[in-house]
């Protein structure tokens, strides 16, 4: 009888044991879908000259942030993207961010791309004190010199001189070396910062500037055959240009349809790394040496890289974007990714808590590891120097998924490939 009641008692016990975790768990479940999403806000360029890396980027964003919630989300919380479309044009910036602040009360902002759309979203940040993660904003911050802006670009400390520093290595190794240069760049943040830096690593080396002069950037400058023109009757030794997307192509089909052949041709040539560029350029590509920022080389494919372009690539023509996503996917997907892992280590999203974390940790992403150093730039310099070749003038997707149609000549550690000098040697 004893061991009867003392059978009932526990399954007593046991019934009410299993209704009140039952009741906790649906408590808690309720409680995680009743928690208000973390809302992430920024600008990006999704219509005008910068919206085909624009638009990749946010497809790489898109993806950190649906894997985010399939995951649990970040602190028990899912995750939001706020986002307007600022057209390319930097005076949409400010507007745009006040809004986001003001209006729709984001619990952070990062930036959209592109240097020229950092710089004016940077006063309304700073004035919030808010932290943020830029996405290829060249040295935005040697001017406001922000304690909570953190960039998502591997210049390295050296931010202006990185874009063409293997450049003019390249060319200071030939023999002969040649002696003279031009440059050519848009009136506009980036391409100035970016020429500043090729003038500093032309003078280290001892070349003798021949022609140096800005364009207003398109669409005020359409037809850059006079500038082309203007170069090539000085008969440089190299031709550097410090262009956004537009004008690296008007450049580039100029100096083709022109004849322009210098020893070396290239520089800090925004556009080309993107698909969409390179099936307007094809052929017209070859012997070009530029900067990269990576390639789908078997040494750059870190813990989730090519997880993350098989998503990438399988959504990418129902989005309308750049098919392959090698250019800005792949780190708008890492620019979220370092802000994710640095509110997991806060385990907070209170701005000053987040900057601590992304001052001290070292992120594993996607495009490699990142660690910041002054200013909020890379503690080191992952920036490479590339040469397009043996692209063929019917050249389709195929040419641009791996490695065939280009080098990577710097750094060493990357290397892939000689160079193919001169210029004119590339392009027969």
């Amino acid at each position: 009888m004893k061991q009867l009641k003392s059978r009932v008692m526990s399954r007593i016990a046991g019934v009410g044991l299993a209704l009140a975790l039952g009741t906790a768990f649906a408590v808690t479940g309720a409680q995680a879908q009743d928690k208000k999403p973390i809302l992430i806000g920024f600008s990006q360029s999704l219509t005008g000259f910068l919206s085909p890396n624009g638009k990749q980027a946010l497809l790489g964003m898109e993806i950190w942030k649906d894997q985010t919630n399939k995951a649990g989300g970040l602190l028990g919380r899912p995750v939001e993207l706020k986002y307007y479309d600022d057209k390319s044009d930097p005076s949409e910036v400010p507007g745009i961010y006040t809004k986001l602040l003001d209006v729709d009360k984001v619990d952070l902002v990062v930036s959209g791309y592109a240097t020229n759309q950092v710089a004016p979203a940077m006063p309304i940040v700073m004035r919030k004190g808010k932290s943020f993660i830029s996405l290829f904003g060249l040295d935005v911050n040697d001017k406001f010199k922000y304690p909570k802006y953190f960039s998502i670009i591997p210049t390295g400390q050296d931010t202006k001189g990185s874009f063409t520093k293997g450049f003019f290595d390249i060319a200071a190794a030939q023999n002969p070396k040649p002696k003279t240069v031009a440059f050519t760049y848009a009136d506009a943040e980036f391409s100035q910062n970016a020429c500043e830096g090729a003038r500093a690593n032309a003078k280290k080396h001892g070349f003798t500037t021949v022609y140096d002069k800005a364009y207003p950037p398109p669409p005020k400058t359409t037809d850059f055959a006079p500038i082309v023109r203007a170069i090539k009757a000085l008969e440089p030794d190299l031709v550097v240009a410090c262009a956004y997307p537009l004008d690296s192509v008007g450049l580039v089909l100029a100096a083709n349809e022109i004849g322009l052949k210098p020893k070396m041709f290239g520089g800090a040539m925004v556009g080309l790394q993107a698909t969409f560029f390179k099936d307007k350029l094809k052929n017209k590509m070859n012997g070009i040496v530029n900067y990269e920022t990576w390639v789908p080389d078997d040494k750059q494919m870190y813990k989730g890289t090519k997880d993350f372009f098989a998503e990438y690539q399988s959504r990418a023509k129902a989005a309308g974007v750049d098919p392959l996503g090698y250019y800005l996917g792949g780190w708008g997907y890492a620019q979220l990714q370092v802000l994710g892992d640095a509110i997991k280590s806060a385990k907070s999203i209170e701005d000053d808590k987040v900057v601590a974390a992304l001052k001290k940790d070292k992120f594993e992403t996607v495009m490699g590891p990142i660690k910041f150093g002054g200013k909020g730039e890379w503690a080191e310099s992952k920036m490479m120097t590339v040469q397009y070749h043996d692209i063929p003038a019917d050249a389709g997707l195929d040419a641009w998924r791996g490695m065939t149609t280009q080098y990577v000549l710097e750094p060493k550690s990357l290397e892939t490939g000689k160079v193919i000098y001169p210029y004119e040697k590339a392009i027969k």
